[in-house]
């Protein structure tokens, strides 16, 4: 293909960023998460004080913001929100309810849309998100959906919330992630579906090394170690 650039798209969840993560390392991509990007909107707005559903109030601030994605001695991304290092912050959940709120905001998606496709011409990629196969890379050299049932998904982010020592239940976790789940996939702007020639890769019954190894079995066809 003439790129190396994977579209991962998938629902909150999923287990899109350790799987692109571990896939990056494997293959010698450049691991960009789009996600990250929406959540330092949402946490910019929620350090504002501006709701994440006042449209007039989150664009108003988007001129101020200034976005950057580094890399540690690891390759591991760390998202600089105005010279501030917020890898950590943008990860609590009402920042993740945010970002799902800003996300659905068609200038939201502007300001953010050249620089996802920037990193994608200046690197070889593999991008995760929600529109990377259907808006941000539709030329993309490979296409994978990545999904699993709601239940196994809020356990995996639960499990990972706890590992960070973030005080939450199973409960409010899956609530909040079938709320997203439904914000994302119903919103007029870029909602989260299946790029049309994209691979379903679905995870329910898989652990981890599972998941990679199918993960990698999909993308040798397209990428070369």
């Amino acid at each position: 293909m003439e790129s190396k650039s994977v579209a991962l798209d998938g629902p909150a969840g999923a287990g899109k960023s350790t799987l692109a993560k571990m896939a990056a390392k494997h293959f010698g991509l450049i691991y960009v998460d789009t996600g990250a990007l929406y959540r330092c909107i949402g946490l910019h707005a929620l350090r504002n004080n501006v709701s994440s559903k006042d449209f007039e109030g989150v664009i108003k601030l988007l001129p101020e913001i200034k976005l950057e994605m580094k890399y540690d001695g690891e390759g591991n991304q760390r998202m600089i929100l105005c010279d501030a290092d917020v890898t950590d912050d943008i990860r609590m959940p009402l920042v993740s309810n945010y970002a799902s709120d800003v996300s659905a905001m068609p200038p939201v998606r502007a300001f953010l849309l050249s620089m996802q496709r920037e990193m994608a011409a200046s690197y070889n990629v593999i991008m995760d998100g929600r529109d990377i196969g259907t808006v941000v890379l539709p030329g993309a050299g490979l296409k994978v959906f990545l999904t699993a049932e709601l239940g196994a998904r809020a356990k995996r982010r639960y499990d990972e919330l706890r590992e960070k020592n973030i005080e939450t239940s199973y409960d409010d976790v899956l609530k909040d992630m079938a709320i997203r789940d439904k914000n994302d996939s119903e919103r007029e702007t870029a909602p989260l579906k299946a790029a049309e020639g994209s691979v379903l890769l679905d995870t329910t019954n898989m652990n981890l090394e599972e998941s990679f190894a199918a993960l990698c079995e999909i993308m040798e066809g397209a990428i070369t170690p």
